[in-house]
């Protein structure tokens, strides 16, 4: 590496260090488990045009659509010094709307370096069921929608509009002190910013931030050159209502990647659709995830890539489609479907599918002392099996990169006791390196709440690759104290009395390669 690519290696953690530092503040100061424990949020660093120069190695499909998010800030409002921007409206540069961001402009020596932003998926956002990610035909029915506004002007609070989220989520003190801890996080990002600012200039940070979006172009136009130059087309169906189909036509041509996706199903009722933002995190993650030299996690990579999405398709979705469940399921669809079309590119180099889904886990209710509590959680599965050996099992794929909540802490802070959380022996799929299996997962509800499970794959499994089995597909029940078992179908809510168990078995991944003989 020359001394100019050693330059920005050194800029590259530098900057990577603030969003970590900022990752740590958030999780320090957060109230809700799915923050502090299942580190359910993302930071990041971006230049003074909003594109994106730095990360904590937090969140897919948080980071990718970072791309997007301040960009559609400028279009409405101008922050200035001292300013907090809150937002998450999913056409307005969010995701969906529990993930709440937070923006602040960075100005040094009075002019604009750059912008700090964190995204957090707060665990309600009012809607027609607990945890906001149910029982919507549309987006208005998914909860509270904040176009960009201030939420601090010159550093002190707009009291309007935190007293207008409070008012709309079902557990307000929780609500909003993840909110403050966010503010937070973007303060300490400012303080580590100005102390490079002080040690290197001004000028000297804004260059390194320039040079890395190159560099992050320069190297991504290279691996895609090396890349076979022909056609593929790939296809895959979300198991859930609707078996919305994703499509992806997929060709390297004189160092630019082109990616088609007409052909996917028209936007969907419910809440299954995606949008633009969480379409292009995708297609950034899989590009990070293939690339043979380790390309800078920027806007840089995007340059040399021509996304054409349908409007008003389940991939790219217009208002007033709801998209709560096409940001954790879809998105994973899309992964899948853009790894697929890969595969059919560069051979037997890829792994067959993951389980595909985020197993999304959602309830709320009263605790006996009258104070209300929500929760939100995602669950692991089986990885793909691969060239290089089997797939891993329990864990998170693709889009997500949260933690498990321990069993402790979700007993110790919610009305539930854990009876099973166990590998799901078994359940990936058969293979010359099978696919990693899923999980088992079974809660009992001390108090009565409001269920839902929202996830994919609950019906057809993970496919495998290259003659590899496909990995055995979830399921989701509700076992009453009295009475029979029910199926829970994705994203359907259900009432739990005290005493009943919720029972959620994640999908495995799929097998790579055909299996020795006799091993089936």
């Amino acid at each position: 590496m020359n001394l100019e690519g050693t330059r920005l290696m050194v800029y590259r953690h530098l900057f990577a260090s603030v969003t970590e530092e900022m990752g740590e503040a958030l999780r320090h100061s957060a109230i809700s488990p799915n923050i502090k424990e299942r580190l359910d949020f993302s930071c990041a660093l971006l230049d003074a045009d909003g594109a994106l120069v730095a990360h904590a190695a937090h969140i897919p499909v948080h980071l990718g659509s970072a791309h997007l998010t301040v960009p559609a800030v400028l279009r409405e409002i101008q922050p200035e010094h001292g300013d907090v921007i809150v937002l998450n409206d999913p056409h307005r540069g969010g995701t969906h709307l529990n993930d709440v961001t937070v923006v602040a402009p960075f100005y040094r020596d009075g002019r604009l370096l750059g912008y700090l932003l964190d995204r957090a998926h707060h665990a309600d956002i009012g809607g027609a069921e607990p945890g906001s990610m149910s029982g919507a035909r549309d987006i208005y029915g998914e909860g509270l929608i904040l176009p960009p506004m201030r939420l601090l002007r010159a550093r002190k609070p707009v009291e309007d509009v935190w007293r207008l989220f409070a008012a709309n989520v079902r557990d307000p003190v929780a609500g909003r002190g993840d909110l403050e801890a966010q503010v937070a996080a973007l303060v300490r990002g400012a303080r580590r910013l100005v102390e490079l600012c002080e040690r290197f200039g001004s000028d000297e940070v804004g260059r390194g931030m320039r040079g890395l979006l190159d560099h992050g172009e320069r190297l991504t136009r290279s691996q895609i050159l090396a890349w076979p130059q022909r056609r593929v087309v790939a296809t895959d169906h979300l198991d859930g209502p609707g078996s919305a189909r994703i499509r992806c036509a997929l060709q390297c041509r004189n160092g630019r990647l082109h990616l088609d996706f007409t052909g996917s199903s028209a936007q969907v009722s419910g809440s299954w659709n995606t949008h633009a933002a969480v379409a292009t995190s995708a297609v950034f993650y899989v590009l990070q995830a293939l690339s043979s030299d380790e390309i800078p996690e920027t806007s840089g990579t995007l340059r040399c890539v021509d996304l054409h999405l349908p409007t008003a398709s389940v991939v790219s979705s217009e208002r007033p489609s709801g998209v709560a469940a096409g940001n954790v399921e879809t998105s994973q669809r899309i992964a899948d479907v853009v790894l697929q079309a890969f595969a059919r590119l560069l051979g037997r180099r890829l792994p067959a599918c993951s389980q595909g889904t985020m197993n999304n886990l959602l309830f709320g209710g009263t605790r006996a002392d009258g104070s209300p509590f929500v929760y939100y959680e995602t669950l692991g599965g089986g990885a793909g099996g691969g060239p290089g050996g089997p797939g891993a099992s329990a864990v998170q794929v693709h889009m997500t990169n949260t933690r498990n909540t321990p069993v402790e802490i979700l007993e110790a802070e919610l009305p539930v006791r854990v009876h099973l959380l166990a590998v799901r022996r078994g359940s990936g799929g058969a293979g010359h390196h099978p696919g990693g299996d899923g999980l088992v997962k079974e809660i009992e509800m001390l108090q009565p709440a409001r269920v839902t499970v929202t996830g994919t794959r609950r019906h057809s499994g993970a496919p495998g690759a290259f003659g590899g089995a496909t990995g055995a597909p979830g399921r989701d029940q509700l076992r009453p104290a009295q009475g029979r078992s029910r199926r829970l179908e994705a994203g359907e809510s259900q009432d739990a009395e005290a005493g009943d168990r919720i029972r959620i078995e994640t999908p495995g991944g799929g097998g790579w390669g055909r299996p020795p003989p006799g091993s089936m």
